[in-house]
């Protein structure tokens, strides 16, 4: 009898209502499957068969989406980057691609020190987030956190930044010069060696940057002529966040982990959209069996064409679609289950698994290069 819970469980499209499903395909990126120097990439239809994959030359650095040119933007992990503390080898990066359809790299841009998101804006140019070790004055006023984890002596702290098409960095911003120790504590049950672990960025329509703080549970809004936050979610708006993004209409659409959720005893998984001061939530999505719907760590959303949303609950491999009155009119289970090619990532997750960090939808009509 297989001894991995998740294995015991089913796999592939769990369901699909047409009625109410948005039609196209599904691209996502397995993290523990590809091999030990490569990656994969899937994209299914709404039944669930794979139509297209790609084997980027690195393995996965999180995930990987379809530009307006019809290009992979693709997330790897750097060959050569640096062992920092035991967490660092779970989320870091590295490796910025663009592949073309048929696999062959067209575009890389390389920083060892760089993790979780980077946001190809499809043009060459790449926003992504990075880390920066503080000195002993710096490290000591970031507050939270459990006492006496810090890497060495010493916090890491994010830098967002973002270069041209020729590798060129156009624009850096320093949490440790930009953020309030005191504004923005870690979490109590968090080690102090990565603060505030921005685990996404975007830019926004009107020029500034839009960024989840994970460990500080906030999500904020960035001036990127003076560095300034603009706006901030208020504390206890969301919990240990992954994947703010702008909707349309200025809303910001959130995947709320609630690992730590204030007020609850159990935890939970939701989604929420806030108002575009981060004040309030004008919609949320969360299983009527609450506990049902949990990943401690990653998540994502995206808001599709007609109002429903599409759900990556990460740590289970698993990815939903609901409309906007909540019903779940889509659903499949990720079927590539592996173990961690990295030997570094395997002392803290040995395990077989079937997690990814993103999916995305796409319109049949985005994708004219598809042979169906």
């Amino acid at each position: 009898m297989d001894q991995w819970t998740l294995a015991r469980r089913r796999t592939g499209l769990i369901g699909h209502d047409p009625e109410h499903a948005f039609p196209g395909y599904t691209l996502y990126t397995p993290l523990a499957a590809g091999g030990a120097e490569t990656g994969l990439v899937r994209l299914v239809d709404m039944a669930g068969t794979v139509v297209h994959e790609w084997r980027p030359p690195w393995r996965a650095g999180r995930h990987a989406r379809i530009l307006p040119n019809g290009n992979l933007a693709y997330n790897g992990v750097h060959p050569d980057g640096p062992e920092l503390f035991p967490f660092w080898e779970k989320y870091r990066g590295g490796v910025m691609a663009e592949l073309a359809p048929d696999g062959t790299v067209v575009r890389e841009h390389r920083d060892p020190l760089a993790h979780h998101d980077a946001h190809h804006l499809g043009d060459g140019r790449v926003l992504y987030t990075v880390l920066e070790e503080l000195g002993p004055a710096a490290s000591e006023a970031v507050r939270g956190g459990v006492p006496g984890t810090e890497h060495a002596g010493a916090v890491y702290a994010d830098v967002i930044t973002e270069v041209d098409a020729d590798g060129t960095e156009t624009w850096r911003w320093h949490a440790a010069e930009h953020l309030d120790p005191d504004e923005y504590p870690l979490g109590a049950h968090y080690p102090r060696e990565h603060w505030p672990l921005v685990n996404s960025v975007v830019p926004m329509a009107d020029g500034t940057v839009l960024a989840s703080l994970r460990s500080v549970s906030a999500v904020i809004v960035i001036d990127r002529a003076s560095g300034k936050v603009l706006r901030r979610s208020a504390p206890g708006t969301v919990s240990q966040q992954h994947h703010a993004q702008e909707l349309p209409d200025g809303n910001i659409l959130v995947f709320d982990n609630g690992v730590f959720r204030p007020g609850e005893s159990v935890p939970f998984s939701r989604v929420v959209e806030l108002d575009p001061d981060l004040h309030e939530v004008v919609w949320s999505w969360r299983d009527p069996q609450p506990e049902a719907f949990f990943t401690p760590f990653m998540g994502a959303v995206q808001r599709l064409p007609g109002g429903n949303t599409l759900i990556t609950e990460s740590g289970f491999g698993r990815l939903f679609e609901v409309t906007g009155e909540g019903r779940v009119c889509w659903e499949y289970v990720l079927p590539e289950i592996g173990t961690y090619a990295d030997e570094r990532v395997r002392r803290n997750f040995p395990g077989p698994s079937n997690a990814l960090f993103r999916a995305y939808r796409y319109a049949p009509d985005e994708l004219p290069w598809l042979d169906r």
